[in-house]
């Protein structure tokens, strides 16, 4: 672990828990302080994690000493490698990287090495209860009032096994969402690991058919020689990642060619660093990164600055269209929203660390817990 004379040291780290989303604060002997978030679902046990397994290691320790935690706790707590462990690590990491940016005036991009600015983003639909019919309505809609000119929508069922959500859905959508955007529009769409690699080659020409530029998770996205072969035989980008949280696992996705964009995600990797080691691995080999960031928590201001500060960003960042009917839980979290959307674009601003502070209102109906 870091020297811990190499002060100002950890001194308290607290949590704001619900089920879906769970804040980070840490501060330090000098009064700094810090907001992160732990990966959103299941928050409030990715919590416990941190508090049990995590802040054992990092307290007393370096708050600046962000890459020496990182790299050591995972090793102190090897019997636990997987996915808790690492959304875990990223509360404390980006709390970290808050902290660090309020204390030194700079938003987290700059310290990465990034510059402020505006970022293309792509309309993000989690839906697939919704006929096509109705997904091009709204997806016209925010064309013609927020300016998008890329979307995102979903075809197959999840980890459906080349069952449809309900039988000829995906033939349906994806003409239909053509037809009612137009020729000038980038699509995207995300299969959520469920086809095999024959029906997922088969859709995938019938996407190449409608000009669609990006075709997440094919097949299931443990069995990377299945996307691998999907990817081998189509000419659009098969793209893929987001669930996966350990760094040999990316090492192997990428040297064997199992995609053509990595799209982790900052909070299931484990935080920023990792994601940029992620990012790393892939430039080297000539592969954008366009993360995985499915929500309007803290996820997708870490993705922003992430963007911002990395070689072989993509075209656009991931931008949630859900609201409060679909995702009611990411209502209410920030003092003042950090996602406003203008001409299809937004602002990674320069202000100090994220930018962002939690509602007052939401922190007392939370679950609290600390160490210290």
């Amino acid at each position: 672990m870091p020297d811990s004379s190499d002060y100002p040291a950890i001194l308290r780290i607290e949590t704001f828990s619900q089920e879906y989303v769970s804040f980070v604060r840490m501060t330090a002997e000098d009064g700094s302080f810090g907001w992160g978030q732990v990966a959103p679902y299941n928050a409030d046990i990715s919590a416990q994690v941190l508090h049990r397994q995590v802040a054992p290691w990092a307290l007393g320790q370096s708050a600046d000493g962000i890459q020496s935690l990182v790299d050591d706790i995972p090793r102190k707590e090897h019997k636990f490698p997987g996915s808790y462990l690492r959304r875990a690590l990223g509360g404390l990491e980006t709390a970290l990287w808050d902290r660090k940016g309020r204390a030194e005036e700079k938003s987290v991009c700059e310290l990465l090495g990034g510059t402020p600015g505006d970022l293309r983003v792509y309309a993000s639909s989690m839906r697939r209860d919704i006929t096509p019919d109705d997904e091009a309505l709204r997806f016209k809609k925010l064309q013609e009032e927020l300016g998008y000119d890329a979307f995102k929508f979903r075809v197959g069922a999840e980890c459906g096994r080349d069952v449809d959500e309900w039988p000829g859905r995906t033939e349906a959508i994806v003409p239909q969402i053509r037809r009612t955007l137009g020729d000038h529009v980038s699509l995207l769409v995300d299969a959520n690991s469920g086809f095999s690699p024959q029906r997922a080659i088969e859709v995938g020409h019938m996407l190449e058919d409608s000009r669609v530029e990006h075709f997440e998770e094919p097949c299931p996205y443990w069995e990377l020689e299945q996307t691998r072969e999907v990817t081998q035989a189509l000419t659009l980008a098969v793209t893929g990642g987001e669930q996966d949280c350990e760094l040999p696992t990316w090492s192997r996705m990428i040297s064997m060619g199992a995609v053509n964009i990595v799209q982790p995600d900052v909070c299931y990797v484990g935080g920023m660093l990792r994601a940029m080691q992620v990012a790393e691995m892939a430039a080297a080999k000539n592969i954008p990164c366009t993360p995985h960031c499915a929500n309007l928590s803290m996820v997708t201001l870490f993705t922003m600055h992430f963007l911002r500060a990395i070689p072989n960003a993509g075209k656009y960042l991931e931008f949630s269209i859900e609201g409060a009917d679909y995702y009611p839980w990411q209502e209410g979290l920030f003092v003042e929203s950090p996602y406003e959307i203008d001409a299809g674009r937004i602002t990674v601003s320069d202000a100090p660390g994220w930018g962002v502070d939690i509602n007052p209102d939401w922190l007392s109906n939370a679950n609290y817990q600390v160490s210290e």
